[in-house]
């Protein structure tokens, strides 16, 4: 999230917590958990970073300006000449023929979020799919710290939840509205992230097997009386 403040600083769920080691490495998918749940401070691998001046252009994701129209609803055929019309230039109108129906968001809504278990977070209030479905359409946000978040939830305030909900959905809002010329790029960094939520999927499967094997083999021991 290059260009919004780091709601996963200041107030906490949890009360005041003890300053993160500034040295200390931060956990990744499959990593042990601290029990409680991560400090929010620690999200993040270094603090986001303000927009460059040329957002939006090679492989950043912060939002560039745009003053084209926004993409026409899927499914309505229109000449060239008509797209014209409406305001589209002609690199508008050949990517529009190049990415067909992809549209932002069209590839990450058909994703689901089984397999990816949100902790207790005692009496934080909020959607929890809907969080969910809003973070792994982010485009801003490594995969490392769509994990993270997910594990820092038990700590985080109803400010720092709504915070980043608002967030999250003000980020899908803004590439939503850019002109057809960016689909391509946002087709691209579309796909990469939905690959990123599945490896998620895969790596929180993994650890439930190897969880239940453990389980499984103390439970024998104790049989044994060992």
């Amino acid at each position: 999230m290059t260009d919004q403040a780091d709601p996963t600083q200041g107030q906490t769920g949890s009360g005041s917590n003890p300053p993160a080691d500034p040295d200390a490495k931060p956990i990744r998918p499959g990593d042990s958990v601290p029990q409680g749940g991560i400090d929010p401070t620690q999200v993040f691998a270094s603090p986001p970073q303000p927009p460059k001046p040329q957002a939006g252009q090679g492989d950043s994701t912060a939002a560039p300006k745009d003053s084209g129209p926004p993409p026409p609803p899927v499914g309505h055929q229109f000449t060239d000449e008509q797209l014209k019309e409406q305001g589209f230039d002609e690199e508008d109108i050949r990517i529009l023929k190049e990415i067909k129906d992809f549209r932002f968001g069209s590839i990450t809504q058909h994703l689901t979020n089984e397999n990816i278990p949100v902790p207790t977070h005692g009496e934080v209030q909020f959607d929890e799919q809907l969080f969910l479905g809003l973070l792994r359409g982010s485009i801003s946000l490594t995969k490392d710290e769509k994990w993270r978040i997910i594990q820092a939830i038990p700590k985080l305030s109803q400010f720092q939840i709504d915070e980043l909900q608002k967030i999250l959905q003000e980020e899908r809002n803004k590439f939503s509205l850019l002109s057809p010329k960016h689909l391509l790029q946002l087709m691209k960094l579309e796909q990469k992230h939905s690959e990123d939520w599945k490896d998620l999927q895969s790596i929180n499967v993994q650890e439930g097997a190897k969880n239940q094997e453990q389980e499984q083999a103390e439970e024998i021991r104790k049989q044994l009386g060992l």
